[in-house]
Formats: structure tokens, C-alpha cells, sequence
């Protein structure tokens, strides 16, 4: 015979067995992500230290002001120089349009076969190919995922307005980067704002036709557009850390940011880009591969504020290594940035045949 005491610690023993079961089972997937956030605090393994020493050299030797970071996708290792500063992206951040329409693709608001007619009210500025098959008529019908190739593979900067728009404008693409945790990442307004901004001018539509975007600018007194640009250079508004940016790449490679069919899809596009031919994929070795993104700003009295290219390289064995290199500001000659350039990815080529290739074979 229990005591009424007993009856009722007996009592509260059965209730909090039965919480601890209901908990557990109405908290299956939670430990999924228990997992991960442990793991995601796991610290990542320090970068070799040729990889690093070689890319302080590069950094402390080039005259300018460039910011380089490298991220090995497999291991988890980084390295860079002055990576966690902002610089300017001008059309890398075409990337994050891109991605914010594929996400779209995967969401089911959006489709690659999408028609989209574009007018004379959506033509831009400086690089934009697209442009050509508007005029002929007036208007040019074609497909989200036209648009999308022509962005990142040519850099139409219409192109890539045209479907910032689609996608909701500029703010959903910050939504995107802020969603998605991106991290150190700006997006501007789009093209003709912001390239007007830098000039020290206000879009105007009649700017898009002929040269007369360069006739008002060069118009313009050096001091007012001297003052544009400085405050460009000094806080970009299209400001990313090369450092955010290999991270994003490198979670993009592993299918992390897009559904794995939207992730081949971009990856494939990026693997044939026309633009910065003698940048990143200058250095690539026999068998390596780039999937790539190139970004090129103004120039104001023989400076130019933007002068990049991102990507994703692979090894002959697979192996890849997401790479940023970005110059906020410089005057020396364009051989020397592509050297540069060139350089960044020959080193992290030595650094992957030094660990992963047989000595017989190097």
C-alpha cells in the first residue's frame, strides 16, 4: 500500500515521462538542424602556408588598393588579403540577380521560358549587346533564361536591369542576399542609377541612346565629378567583401544557395563567360575549369574605381576553390591587374598539386 505521497510522486514521474517522449517526437527535425549549427561552429582548418604567404606577397605588391580571397570548398580552409573590406562589384553583382531569379525559378514564381518583351524604356548603358535587337524594331521579345545568359556570359547591363526588375527590383535581391545570409554583400539600384550616381549625374532615359550619356558627363566640371567618384570609391554602394563573396560561392558550388537543378544550370552559364578572358582564366592550368563573373568600373583621370573577377575553380580531380580577386582602386596598366589576376590562380594551382598530386606526376 503507497502513501498519498507516493500516489503522487508516482503521479508526476508518469507526466514528465510522457512530456519527454511527446517533446522528442514533436522535435525530429530539429535535431537535423542541431547538427548542423554544431558543425557550422566546428572552426575551419588554417590555409597551408604557401597558399597564404603567397597571396600577402601578391596583395603588398600590387599598386592599388585590391582585396583577394580564397576559399577551398572541399577542405574549408580561407585565405586573403584585405578581404573583409568593401569594394566595388559593378557587374559581379550581376550574380546576385541571377540567383535571385533561379531562386524564383525554384520557388515556382518564375520560369526560364518565360517571354519578356523588352522596349526602348529598358535600355541602359555602356555594355549592352541586347541593345542592337531593340532598336531594329523598337521592341525585342525573348526569355527569362535568355536574359539571364546574356547578363552573366556578355554582361548586358540591360539584360541584367531587365530582369532585376522581374525579379522584383532591387530590394528583392537584397532580400535575397539577407535571406540567404550572404553576409557582406551591397546590391544597388541598378545600373543606370548607380552608374549615374558614380558620374556624378541623375538618370535620364536619353542617356541610353548613342553616346550621350558620355557627352553630359564629360560636361559635367571635374571637381563635381571628382567629388562622385571619391564618394563612390570611399563607401561603393555595390560594396561587397571579397571574403563574403568566396564564402557565397562556395556555398553555391555545394547546392546550398539553389535546387540542384537551378545550381548546374548557373554553374554551366558562369563556365562560359565571354568577358575577362585574360583575368582569373589567363592563369588556369591545363584541365582546370573556371565558372566565372567579371566586373569593370569607370575611370576618372587615368583611375579606375572596379576592376574584378570572381569564380569558382576545379581541379582535374575535383577539387575546387572559390577565388575573388578585387581592386577598389588603380592606375597601373591592364597587363598588370590580368598579371595579378593570373597569379592569384597559379598559386592556388601550386598549392592543390603540392597536397593532391603525386610528386611523379608534377
Amino acid at each position: 500500500m503507497t502513501s498519498v505521497w507516493e500516489r503522487i510522486a508516482l503521479g508526476l514521474t508518469t507526466l514528465m515521462a510522457v512530456s519527454v517522449v511527446a517533446t522528442a517526437a514533436n522535435h525530429k527535425p530539429a535535431a537535423k538542424h542541431g547538427r548542423t549549427a554544431v558543425a557550422a561552429l566546428r572552426p575551419a582548418p588554417p590555409a597551408p602556408q604557401y597558399i597564404s604567404d603567397r597571396v600577402n606577397d601578391l596583395g603588398r605588391s600590387f599598386d592599388g588598393r585590391v582585396g583577394i580571397a580564397i576559399k577551398s570548398i572541399n577542405d574549408g580552409w580561407e585565405t586573403g588579403w584585405k578581404d573583409h573590406d568593401l569594394y566595388p562589384q559593378q557587374s559581379v553583382s550581376k550574380l546576385w540577380v541571377s540567383i535571385s531569379a533561379l531562386d524564383a525559378v525554384d520557388r515556382g514564381k518564375m520560369s526560364l521560358e518565360q517571354l519578356v518583351t523588352l522596349t526602348k524604356n529598358d535600355l541602359t548603358l555602356f555594355h549592352q549587346p541586347i541593345a542592337d535587337e531593340v532598336l531594329k524594331t523598337g521592341t525585342f521579345t525573348t526569355t527569362v533564361g535568355d536574359l539571364l545568359l546574356r547578363e552573366i556570359t556578355e554582361s548586358d547591363n540591360t539584360a541584367n536591369d531587365k530582369l532585376m526588375r522581374l525579379v522584383g527590383g532591387p530590394k528583392a535581391v537584397r532580400i535575397m542576399i539577407a535571406r540567404k545570409h550572404l553576409g557582406a554583400i551591397r546590391f544597388a539600384n541598378g545600373e543606370r542609377a548607380m552608374q549615374s550616381r558614380i558620374a556624378g549625374l541623375t538618370w535620364s532615359q536619353d542617356y541610353s541612346i548613342g553616346g550621350k550619356f558620355f557627352e553630359v558627363r564629360d560636361a559635367l566640371p571635374m571637381q563635381v565629378r571628382q567629388a562622385a567618384f571619391d564618394r563612390y570609391v570611399a563607401s561603393p554602394y555595390d560594396g561587397a567583401a571579397p571574403s563574403a563573396i568566396v564564402s557565397a560561392l562556395s556555398r553555391l558550388k555545394r547546392g546550398e544557395l539553389l535546387s540542384e537543378k537551378s545550381t548546374a544550370y548557373l554553374l554551366d552559364i558562369m563556365s562560359h563567360t565571354h568577358t575577362g578572358p585574360n583575368r582569373l582564366r589567363g592563369g588556369l592550368a591545363p584541365g582546370w575549369t573556371l565558372n566565372h563573373k567579371t566586373g569593370t568600373g569607370q575611370e576618372l583621370d587615368g583611375a579606375q574605381a572596379g576592376y574584378n573577377d570572381i569564380g569558382i575553380l576545379t581541379a582535374p580531380d575535383g577539387k575546387s576553390y572559390a577565388v575573388a580577386v578585387m581592386i577598389k582602386l588603380t592606375s597601373v596598366p591592364l597587363p598588370v591587374r590580368m598579371t595579378l589576376m593570373n597569379d592569384v590562380v597559379r598559386a592556388v594551382i601550386a598549392q592543390h598539386d603540392m597536397q593532391f598530386v603525386p610528386v611523379a606526376q608534377q
